[in-house]
Formats: C-alpha cells, structure tokens, sequence
C-alpha cells in the first residue's frame, strides 16, 4: 500500500531506510527533513544542484521524494519535475501537510507515485497562490485547503 512520508515520520525512519527501499514511498520533506533522510545539505543550493540531490535520493531510497521548497523538485530517480506554483505566505505550519494530504487523497485513488507527487505539489501551490491572494500575510493552511476545489 503507498505511504506518505513526512515530517516526525521522516525522523521515524531516517535509521531504517534500507529495509524500506523499493517499497511504494512518497517522502515530502523540506530542507531540514531532506537533511535529515539523506545527510545531503540542500539548504543554500542552486535548483540545479537540489535536482541533482533530489535524484540520487530517490534513486538510492528506490521511491519517490518530493523535496519542499520555493521551486519544488520531484524525483522517482529516474526522471525529475519541478513545480514553480506557490506562495512566500505558505511558509508556515500546516502548509506541508495539506500537500500531503494531497498526495494521500491521489495515491488512495491509485494514481502512481511521481505522478502524484507531481500533481498534488501543483494544486497545492495553486491552491496557496489564491489563498495568498485572498488573505496575504494572514493566511492559513485552512485558506489553502478551502481553494483547493477550484484548482480541481
């Protein structure tokens, strides 16, 4: 059964990863938490040099990783996608976990894992776009989840 792996549950794994390798994983992290699962440093990197990080992690893990951030950066390790949508107002809590949330509700649909992650890290970003749009520096990750219908 595909999982979604992301936040304390990145921690949770972090020492167990060879036993997981293969199996149907999404992993969502940001910076830190990508830190955390590969000990790469991503933080401070140019878009060119997390693709290339982003990669080899998925590559090695055997899944999918959807790395957070301004640009989002998705790989299955063997082919990269990278999603532009978004806010600077979506760097808060709750946020990741609507994308997330996301990438559940497509999995649980049997869409696969690249092609989820793909698309979950768009509707989000699309989603917080007009969230952002609506309430500014005041927005909530309830804001985003509310847009999300008329991304569908």
């Amino acid at each position: 059964m595909p999982v979604v792996v992301d936040a304390d549950a990145i921690h949770a794994v972090k020492d167990n990863l060879k036993s997981l390798a293969g199996k149907p994983i999404l992993f969502t992290p940001h910076g830190y938490e990508f830190f955390i699962l590969t000990g790469k440093e991503v933080i401070g990197k140019s878009d060119e040099e997390k693709v290339k990080l982003v990669k080899e992690a998925a590559e090695r893990l055997q899944t999918t990783v959807l790395l957070k951030g301004k640009v989002d950066v998705i790989s299955n390790g063997k082919e990269i996608a990278l999603s532009r949508s978004g806010s600077p107002f979506m760097t808060k809590g709750g946020c990741g976990d609507t994308l997330a949330g996301i990438c559940g509700a497509l999995l649980a649909r049997g869409v696969d894992l690249f092609t989820a992650a793909k698309a979950a890290a768009y509707i989000n970003g699309k989603a917080g776009e007009l969230a952002a749009k609506r309430k500014g520096e005041g927005m909530l990750a309830t804001d985003l989840i509310e847009a999300i219908p008329e991304v569908l």
